[in-house]
């Protein structure tokens, strides 16, 4: 199985503590054939600096859409309202580790019910998993 994982975070080393669409940047890791390697590192666009952008604005969730083209899952520690959005276009999970290498690691033993729940197009559900 081959997919493309964005891990939301604003340290590189962490996932981001606010709603994954708040992340300062998304680090994107391919997982196949049982590894994963790190692709590359995406800025989250600086609209998260508008205060008058609340938690679940359709703003919101196209940005981070169009900043994921290709993306397949989008994984962080939260989700806010915009997770009804977020979830037709990507696999939502939530992981509940601290660390990016954790959190890869728990990717990456339920790889198979990501891809399962990403087959089931827009009527996903978005995943919670723990170590």
């Amino acid at each position: 199985m081959n997919l493309l994982v964005a891990f939301g975070t604003d340290d590189g080393k962490n996932l981001s503590t606010d709603h994954v669409g708040n992340a300062h940047f998304f680090l994107i890791y391919r997982f196949l054939d049982g590894r994963e390697e790190s692709i590359e590192k995406k800025r989250n666009p600086k609209f998260q600096e508008d205060e008058s952008l609340i938690h679940g604005d359709p703003a919101k969730a196209a940005t981070v859409g169009s900043v994921l083209q290709g993306v397949d899952v989008l994984v962080g520690k939260k989700f806010g309202p915009n997770i009804v959005r977020l979830k037709k276009k990507f696999v939502c999970v939530i992981v509940r580790a601290d660390g990016i290498e954790d959190a890869t690691e728990i990717v990456g033993k339920n790889i198979d019910a990501i891809g399962a729940e990403k087959n089931k197009g827009e009527a996903r559900s978005h995943l919670i998993l723990r170590k």
